[in-house]
């Protein structure tokens, strides 16, 4: 077996040593939005969904990010009442408007598959096709525990040189999700979320904390409107690699922010802040205990 100079110095010196990705050429232009869809309707969310990315086509974005679940709304009694109809698979009729836009679509979705099962997902819309890009790792409460099954795996989309890690909402709760990420080479995050009022606070913090932990970009969009206690906080946001808001919207109405990710600046954070290359591969597998 043959072992590389970089594997045998992690194994060596207890550190990780991670993918060569380097940071891409060129910039990538992003948008995150944040709107209000209708509970159960995927045709009129589709067509909501179509428009918005249109709008940030027009501003310049390579790629789009929209909430967590935005295709039927995240409603919890409405998903409940029609599990079938408020699911989709990438061959819906439904989502012919979002097959029409230039750019990359990135939109939640309840998602069927072939098995039965139902999983909160993340599609992606590239190029007229649509695919399930990935399927929310980490269900939060009982409704979404009720009426989804967890995701398998991890999954990294590659756009323009950039490869951005996947996480929808609570995904995002967990550093070690968007760590894993990072850990395969990501340059960034992109996270679909549905944020309730009252929660402004850890929406904040757990995005900035997951881009500085990782020295990474992250592009968060979220929900705004809705009826108690489904009452959702915008908020969208994206992130510099320090944790930094590049550009943030409100708390309340339809909001599409736009940034561009630089490679130069990513380059320039992880030179200075090398904690993913100083990163120990393990701490221990015991713990010193002392008692004062």
């Amino acid at each position: 077996m043959f072992l590389s100079l970089g594997k045998i110095l992690g194994i060596f010196y207890n550190v990780t040593i991670l993918p060569m990705y380097d940071p891409p050429e060129q910039p990538l232009t992003v948008a995150a939005v944040q709107a209000q869809p209708v509970p159960g309707d995927v045709a009129a969310n589709a067509v909501t969904a179509a428009r918005l990315a249109a709008s940030a086509q027009a501003r310049g974005a390579r790629l789009v990010v929209l909430p967590e679940l935005f295709l039927p709304a995240y409603h919890p009694p409405a998903l409940r009442a029609d599990p079938h109809g408020t699911a989709v698979t990438p061959a819906d009729p439904r989502l012919d408007p979002l097959r029409h836009i230039g750019i990359v679509v990135v939109v939640g979705a309840a998602v069927r598959h072939d098995n039965g099962r139902i999983t909160c997902s993340i599609l992606m819309i590239n190029n007229g096709e649509v695919s399930t890009a990935y399927d929310k790792q980490h269900l939060w409460g009982p409704d979404e525990n009720e009426l989804f099954t967890p995701g398998a795996t991890g999954a990294t989309l590659t756009v323009g040189g950039w490869r951005l890690g996947l996480g929808v909402c609570y995904d995002g709760c967990f550093p070690e999700h968007a760590r894993a990420a990072a850990l395969d080479g990501a340059h960034g995050y992109l996270a679909p979320s549905g944020y309730l009022q009252g929660s402004q606070h850890r929406r904040d913090l757990y995005y900035r904390a997951r881009a500085l932990d990782n020295t990474m970009y992250v592009v968060f969009s979220n929900s705004v409107g809705g009826q108690q206690p489904w009452r959702f906080n915008g908020g969208a946001a994206i992130h510099d690699p320090q944790g930094r808001v590049l550009t943030q919207a409100p708390d309340d109405g339809e909001a599409i922010v736009v940034s561009t990710l630089d490679p130069a600046v990513l380059r320039q954070t992880r030179k200075a802040h090398t904690m993913l290359a100083d990163r120990r591969a393990t701490l221990g597998t015991t713990r010193t205990q002392i008692t004062a």
